[in-house]
């Protein structure tokens, strides 16, 4: 009896998960064992972090469970975090799956593969500023985006109470958040808005002039990948909200409900946000491939590792840069969407025995939503190029169409489609927040 051919993705994110469901469509359970590992049981895409973080948005209606998924689609799912690769062996160890109690569900163990693909993603990058990891949260996962969401919640209560007794009281909900990028702006809008759907939820209290936003940049401006013109309405419109923008604001330190700025300001808060960054997980430098100062495994125009060509790496652990450039390709969804196409294409090239495809990354522009405010952006970016500056409807159509185009590669047009048309009649039967 022959041996099945066992192509193995670790990490379940936009890239990974897509390159599976192409996979197990591809390939089946004949001939080949097609496996996903993620630490997690569920799928959400990372781009709409900060609605879960501000209510907006209940997960549970969008995530996606690996186990159903993994049975439409013809691959096997296994929980776990990747702890090392033996690439004589050909095996991966996953670490053991612990219980909330402490107790271990599932030991540690190991998987074969033929072909190895690591779709990680990435973390936030503190750069090593004291006491960020210790008084920030981040908006990596569904979990801290929940912590976020319900810390947020706590504190909106507080504030609703004490106005309650006592109306002439000056009580605010204090956010800082650190970093000018797509993250924090988005963020910074979505929480205006959950704030002003606060009062119909038994806040009557409450409303957005009780909100005290800071929105810290380090750079000269917020949104740095967008044209000029478009980062100065973005800004324009959080001002109109109430967001206090500060750029040329670089945090040195965090502390307990304060942060500390390079030229000796401190600002208070109730809540700290780091959206400063991205980097891939350490552990990442301790697997044997080469990797950059930014834990990313260096891959070679093929999205192979550059040790090992049966070891690929896609998304935001993935570090390429083009022929030419001086910068590798961003962390940004729609790179995990091209490289999970090329490296489905490579892999069947492999199979064949075919010369293997280039990837050649296209940057199709940005896109900055600012809730149900505004949608500011760039369009089809170096295709044709240049960029066309879009704001208003379009942009905001455009945006929302990035998330449909998602789900198609993740689930299929004809489930895809069905999604969509259950998120619309959500939108109106669903209340507007998750408030618990």
């Amino acid at each position: 009896m022959n041996r099945k051919t066992q192509i193995v993705v670790v990490g379940g994110g936009a890239g990974g998960l897509e390159l599976v469901r192409r996979l197990g469509a591809k390939f089946g359970r004949k001939n080949h064992d097609i496996i996903l590992v993620d630490k997690n049981l569920s799928h959400i895409w990372k781009p709409l972090l900060h609605e879960v973080a501000a209510g907006s948005l209940d997960a549970n209606l969008d995530e996606v469970g690996y186990r159903g998924h993994c049975y439409r689609w013809g691959y096997r799912f296994f929980q776990g975090s990747l702890q090392g690769i033996d690439r004589e062996a050909k095996t991966i160890r996953l670490a053991p799956v612990m219980d909330e109690d402490g107790s271990e569900l599932i030991a540690g163990h190991t998987i074969r593969y033929d072909i190895l693909a690591l779709a990680l993603g990435s973390v936030s990058n503190d750069f090593g500023v004291p006491g960020v990891s210790e008084h920030c949260l981040y908006l990596d996962s569904r979990t801290q985006a929940d912590r976020f969401r319900t810390r947020l919640l706590n504190h909106c209560l507080r504030v609703s109470r004490a106005m309650m007794n006592d109306p002439t009281a000056n009580e605010q909900v204090r956010i800082a958040i650190v970093g000018g990028g797509a993250t924090g702006v988005e963020l910074a809008a979505e929480l205006y808005n959950a704030a002003g759907a606060l009062r119909h939820y038994g806040l009557e209290v409450f409303d957005e002039s009780r909100l005290h936003v800071s929105l810290l940049e380090a750079g000269p401006r917020i949104l740095p990948a967008l044209p000029d013109k478009l980062a100065a309405a973005a800004k324009h419109e959080l001002e109109q909200l109430g967001v206090q923008v500060r750029p040329d604001t670089q945090v040195i330190q965090a502390n307990p409900r304060q942060l500390v700025t390079k030229c000796g300001d401190t600002i208070e808060a109730d809540l700290m946000v780091w959206a400063a960054g991205v980097k891939g997980a350490e552990f990442l430098s301790e697997l044997g491939l080469e990797t950059n100062g930014r834990n990313q495994v260096i891959v070679t125009d093929t999205l192979q590792s550059t040790v090992d060509p049966c070891i690929f790496a896609l998304g935001d652990c993935a570090s390429y840069t083009p022929p030419g450039e001086n910068r590798p390709v961003p962390p940004r969804a729609q790179a995990a969407h091209q490289m999970a196409e090329v490296v489905f294409d490579n892999i069947c090239r492999m199979q064949k025995g075919r010369p293997l495809r280039h990837f050649v990354y296209r940057d199709n522009g940005s896109l900055v939503s600012l809730s149900r405010f505004s949608t500011v952006g760039s369009l089809m970016g170096n295709l044709i190029g240049g960029s066309m500056a879009i704001e208003g409807r379009l942009a905001r159509f455009i945006y929302t169409s990035l998330y449909r185009l998602h789900l198609i590669g993740i689930h299929g047009w004809v489930k895809a489609t069905f999604l969509i048309l259950i998120g619309r009649v959500n939108r109106i039967v669903r209340p507007k927040l998750k408030l618990h």
